[in-house]
């Protein structure tokens, strides 16, 4: 985060082509493997790739009930290219009202033998976008990006 910015961003580059990379974002049986920081477990509910479409995922820890985690709406999708979801909205469009409203922007970009994965997260004012850096961001999203990256690997 920059200064009194509203959004926050982290990259890494993975060891896989955007295709594979995709890949384990976009079948739900990939995407539990490697959303949410382990130990804590993922359900993907919703996971329809298309603009307007849902997206939700619940988390478990401990072997207890299934929580909520995201529900969101995919704005814009490009296979191989980019994903872009809310949180504010619902399947279809419905507005929502979420324990935390940001849009992210995620892109694959083809960097060498491997895929540059960024992900650019709005908020809707800067005290949203530092509360979300307190909670972890950069830990959160960044050991969820390094789960990707070992999942991909085993990907065939």
């Amino acid at each position: 985060m920059t200064g009194e910015n509203s959004e926050l961003t982290i990259s890494r580059l993975i060891g896989a082509a955007p295709a594979k990379v995709w890949r384990a974002w976009s079948r739900p049986e990939h995407l539990a493997q490697w959303w949410i920081p382990h130990p804590i477990e993922c359900e993907v509910v919703k996971l329809d790739l298309r603009p307007g479409g849902g997206f939700e995922t619940r988390m478990r820890e401990g072997g207890g009930a299934f929580q909520p985690h995201v529900e969101g709406c995919f704005l814009d999708v490009v296979p191989e290219r980019r994903l872009v979801f809310t949180t504010v909205l619902a399947e279809g469009w419905k507005p929502i009202e979420p324990w935390l409203a940001l849009t992210a922007i995620i892109t694959f970009d083809a960097e060498g033998q491997g895929t540059r994965y960024a992900a650019r997260v709005l908020h809707r004012n800067p005290a949203e976008s530092r509360k979300h850096d307190e909670m972890g961001f950069q830990e959160g999203w960044g050991t969820a990006i390094d789960q990707l990256a070992a999942f991909v690997r085993r990907l065939d």
